[in-house]
């Protein structure tokens, strides 16, 4: 038995709250309609036994529930969205679906998160803000998504978009690993190779070429000054790396960091436009579906600025939605939005705005522009494989060259 917080309207009106003994949410809200009462919140409390601990203690439980928490995979994600999207199509009502699928769920950790879920809609609660409680399996793009078809009163059809989003980014994300196997297997029997030698032959090298008086080639010197660094320092080097690796990443975690991460992302040669295309119709399809439905202009702007994914390219967009609310149009206030919207495109969009079909073009644009996205990231993938090879072949030539010199040059001391 647990012990359920609730606040509650009684018959007359009025709030009240209290604490009952139930076997379970479900029993809980059995209990208070038995009592009269209409739920606004119901809560769990915690056990006291455990809000007594010491705050080191705390931080250890939360640390081994951390590791004994099963990651949701993508593909569970995926399944959960496809099947919810076509339960709401067939006309199940949310909370009935969201049973349905928690209970039919085959991971375990699945299950616990979609019944979360459920419950946060039950207690009144939108589907996004519930999803938004858990963005280690729900990304903020997802969230945006779903919020904007609860707006829009087409839920069902986001979330079949959003399947197909991640179908897409998970084949992609096959071809690219598929493309970079064989030359990330090079790449680490490479470095095993350059250990090896630097720990172990380069050293004994080193000594047999000194009884000779010989200089060695400054490539040589290089590798061998790189030898002793990793022979005296190795184990300092690895440390010093992880806790470099650690600071990045809790660095580009940060507001700020964030933020110049995804400025330089934007600004690499060839990913950086990808991105952007790939920002530029995932806006333009939501936005064209929200206009669709009849959502209002600056409404569906400040909904589909959302899913951009991108905190640059989406402050570049609030900021033309604050002309458009000022009175502007639209694709003169995205113009200065350069590197997310080509001019041709600004054009179509200026165009549909005067003839009333703004909607319908905007997804039509979107559709473009992920087929000319699909043709880019193919050449990209297939580009990329021979590029590594070439890095990998260029990276092992440059240190057998440089233990190869040496040896050429011996003959020359012996005789």
């Amino acid at each position: 038995m647990a012990i359920f917080q609730y606040k509650a309207l009684q018959a007359d009106g009025s709030l009240t709250e209290g604490q009952l003994e139930a076997a379970g949410r479900p029993d809980a809200f059995r209990q208070m309609e038995t009592l009269g009462l209409r739920p606004v919140n119901l809560s769990e409390e915690t056990g006291s036994e455990k809000s007594k601990q010491s705050p080191l203690l705390q931080l250890l439980d939360n640390f081994s529930l951390r590791l004994r928490t099963e990651k949701i995979p993508a593909r569970a994600l995926e399944n959960f969205t496809r099947l919810l999207s076509s339960l709401l199509a067939a006309g199940v009502a949310l909370s009935r679906a969201l049973v349905i699928l928690y209970r039919e769920a085959a991971i375990p950790a699945a299950a616990k998160k979609w019944k979360e879920i459920h419950d946060l809609v039950i207690d009144g609660m939108s589907l996004a803000d519930a999803m938004a409680k858990s963005p280690d399996v729900f990304p903020r793009v997802y969230v945006a998504m779903v919020q904007a078809g609860e707006t829009g009163g087409f839920l069902d059809v986001v979330l079949a978009q959003i399947a197909d989003f991640q179908s897409r980014e998970k084949e992609l994300r096959s071809k690219v690993t598929s493309a970079m196997l064989y030359p990330c297997i090079l790449l680490v029997l490479a470095l095993s190779v350059l250990t090896f030698l630097l720990v172990f032959f380069i050293p004994n090298f080193q000594k047999l070429f000194k009884g000779f008086g010989g200089t060695l080639p400054l490539i040589t010197q290089i590798i061998i000054a790189a030898s002793q660094i990793i022979r005296s320092y190795g184990l300092f080097v690895v440390a010093g790396l992880f806790v470099v690796a650690v600071l990045i990443r809790n660095w580009v975690a940060s507001e700020k960091g964030r933020r110049v991460w995804e400025g330089l992302i934007l600004r690499t040669p060839v990913i950086g436009p990808l991105i952007a295309q790939f920002a530029m119709a995932r806006f333009c399809r939501m936005l064209g579906t929200l206009l669709g439905a009849g959502v209002p202009l600056v409404q569906a702007l400040n909904v589909a600025r959302k899913s951009i994914g991108n905190q640059i390219l989406v402050d570049a967009v609030s900021a033309s939605i604050e002309r458009v609310q000022e009175g502007g149009r639209l694709g003169e206030s995205l113009a200065d939005c350069k590197g997310l919207f080509p001019r041709s495109v600004l054009e179509m969009v200026s165009v549909a705005e005067e003839s009333g079909r703004l909607d319908a073009e905007l997804v039509r644009i979107a559709g473009v522009t992920e087929g000319d996205l699909d043709r880019q990231l193919k050449t990209a993938v297939a580009f990329a494989e021979p590029l590594m090879l070439f890095v990998v072949a260029g990276f092992i030539g440059t240190i057998f060259i440089g233990m190869l010199l040496p040896i050429f040059t011996l003959q020359q001391y012996i005789k």
